[in-house]
This record gives structure tokens, C-alpha cells and sequence, in this order.
């Protein structure tokens, strides 16, 4: 006769260290579209490191806790900031300069429209997680909205200036997030809270 025997791993919350590249390289990324700093080339690396791979460990890290809206969430945008790193490699030249002048921005513009649709139906899902991680979406949208009225030459320089501004906003309440993510749990109590889920979508 077989007996069968579950073994439970547990793992810590990869949310933290999702929401810390997130907040590192939005807040890179915004310092170039407020006009702080210059130039995409010193983004690149963060945009690869921070918010590719750091979310990406996070995604794979929640895919083992069997968290489908944390692994979808930190997933899609860290492969986001491998399109974008790869976008501005094309157009600085690394390719060859035929790549570059025949980048048709629009094309960007069509895939910020792609991600502001998956965004929108991900704040959804994000009103029964906490309310930190809803206004991080939320502010995700608006940067989208700008990013693609941008892309398309609608708006701008309003178009502009609200896509740098929600970045911008998008790196302070994710470095909220993530501290709220260590600190909560290794003090064993809410030392900076996050506000509780909605309670619309889910009993």
C-alpha cells in the first residue's frame, strides 16, 4: 500500500523586491522625461537590472506561491522594460543606423495602448489586494494614457508632462510598498500600512 505525503515549502513575499525595481527605475526613467537628467543610455541599465529582472524574480517567485495576479503583474512588466530597454538601443544605434531611422514610433505608441488595456483590467484585480498596490496601478494607467497620446503626437507636451509626473508618483508609492513589505513582515505587525482590500470583487 502507497501512502502519499505533501511536503509545504514556504517561501518570503517576492512583492518586495518587484516593487523595489520598480520604484528604481521609474524614478530614473522620470528624471529624464521631467528634464532632470539627459539622454536614455544610463537608464538602460536599471531599466534591464531593476525593472526587468528584479520583477522577473519576483514573478517566478510568486508563480511558486500560486499567485496568478502577482505573477501576471511583475511578468508583463518586467519584459515591458526588456521591450523599452531594447526600443532605446534601436534608436541610439546599437543595431546599425538603418534600424534606427526606420524606428516608426508609433508602433511604439500601439504597444503602451496594448499595455494600458492590461493595465486597466490589472487595477481591477488590484482593488482586492490593498489599496497601496491599487493607487500604484491606477497611477499606471495615467502613465500609459501619456505614453500613448505621446507616441501618437496627441496632447503634447500635456501628454508628456502627465506620463512624467505619474512615474514619477509610480517610484515614490512603490518604495512605500516595498519598505511596507519588509518592515510589516519582519516586525510581525503593521508598521506602515497599506489599507485593506475594497471588498467589491471578493467576499
Amino acid at each position: 500500500m502507497q501512502t502519499e505525503q505533501k511536503v509545504k515549502i514556504t517561501t518570503a513575499d517576492p512583492s518586495a523586491i518587484g516593487l523595489f525595481g520598480l520604484a528604481i527605475v521609474t524614478l530614473v526613467a522620470s528624471s529624464q522625461k521631467l528634464g532632470w537628467t539627459e539622454g536614455t543610455s544610463l537608464i538602460i541599465p536599471w531599466a534591464i537590472f531593476l525593472g526587468a529582472f528584479a520583477q522577473l524574480f519576483a514573478c517566478i517567485h510568486d508563480a511558486k506561491k500560486n499567485n496568478t495576479f502577482g505573477t501576471t503583474a511583475f511578468g508583463a512588466y518586467a519584459f515591458f522594460w526588456l521591450g523599452v530597454s531594447m526600443t532605446w538601443m534601436i534608436q541610439h544605434g546599437m543595431f546599425g543606423e538603418s534600424m534606427a531611422q526606420a524606428a516608426d514610433t508609433h508602433q511604439l505608441g500601439m504597444a503602451f495602448v496594448g499595455y494600458l488595456i492590461f493595465t486597466i483590467f490589472m487595477t481591477i484585480g488590484a482593488m482586492e489586494t490593498h489599496k497601496v498596490l491599487f493607487f500604484i496601478f491606477v497611477l499606471i494607467d495615467f502613465l500609459f494614457i501619456g505614453l500613448s497620446l505621446d507616441a501618437f503626437g496627441i496632447m503634447s507636451p500635456f501628454s508628456h508632462t502627465l506620463a512624467a509626473v505619474s512615474e514619477l508618483l509610480i517610484a515614490l508609492l512603490s518604495f512605500y510598498g516595498s519598505a511596507a513589505a519588509v518592515l510589516n513582515t519582519h516586525f510581525g505587525r503593521t508598521f506602515l500600512p497599506v489599507g485593506k482590500p475594497f471588498g467589491i470583487f471578493k467576499k
